[in-house]
């Protein structure tokens, strides 16, 4: 694989194939608590963003000098670093926000994601991959709580980024404002990411095999016409 190709996937893997809550089901908590509506989804998922820039940035850069025996309490001290940077920023600049969002923020500091990249990629890992490992779960993570709180918002209140979208007349269906709505719309959101997934990875197998298929018949073409220049 390029260099070129092997970014690439790396900066798309956390949209779909390794999205934190659609395929590997990690911060459900907040996915299911705070994504009463869009703008709440798309806060949380950009400040868990914010503070995975910045621990898998640090943690990178120092993964030599941390004895192995208390990586994870360095790690922790490290994500609660940003995590404090991030609820006072939003608390002064995003009051209402952060009132909506509460005790959320501070618990991104025990977030599975935020957490598990810290262990599984950024300890292991080069500064520049660790940011696009970042970058990619940050906007995955952002991606899903957007969608889920958007169908909840839409569903709930008939309105998107509290925008009115349906008549006013429109009761709202109000399990999707309740926690047992946002299981349903994240159940349907994962089979559905599912699909998605393997229907993609279905083409992929056959746009390959069709590939190997040409070379071959390539290889055969050229094999065949080296045969007739050594017979003439």
């Amino acid at each position: 694989m390029s260099a070129t190709a092997s970014l690439r996937h790396e900066f798309s893997k956390g949209f779909l194939k390794e999205n934190p809550v659609f395929a590997l089901l990690l911060g459900l908590c907040p996915a299911l608590a705070v994504t009463t509506s869009a703008i709440n989804g798309l806060g949380m998922g950009l400040a868990t963003m914010a503070v995975l820039l910045g621990s898998n940035l640090v943690i990178s850069i120092i993964k030599n000098f941390i004895p192995d025996k208390v990586r994870i309490p360095c790690y922790i001290v490290i994500i609660a670093t940003f995590v404090t940077i991030i609820d006072l920023s939003m608390g002064a600049y995003l009051p209402d926000l952060h009132e909506a969002l509460g005790i959320f923020i501070p618990l991104i500091v025990v977030n599975c994601v935020v957490l598990g990249r810290a262990e599984a990629f950024a300890s292991r890992n080069s500064t520049f991959s660790s940011l696009v490992d970042a970058i990619s779960m940050g906007l995955g993570f952002s991606f899903a709580l957007t969608v889920l709180g958007a169908i909840r918002e839409v569903l709930g209140f008939g309105t998107l980024f509290d925008l009115q979208i349906i008549p006013e007349a429109f009761p709202g269906i109000s399990v999707f404002i309740l926690p047992p709505g946002a299981f349903l719309a994240l159940g349907f959101l994962v089979a559905g990411a599912r699909v998605l997934t393997a229907r993609l990875e279905r083409a992929a197998k056959s746009r390959q095999g069709f590939m190997t298929a040409a070379e071959a018949a390539a290889a055969a073409a050229a094999a065949n016409k080296e045969t007739r220049g050594a017979e003439a």
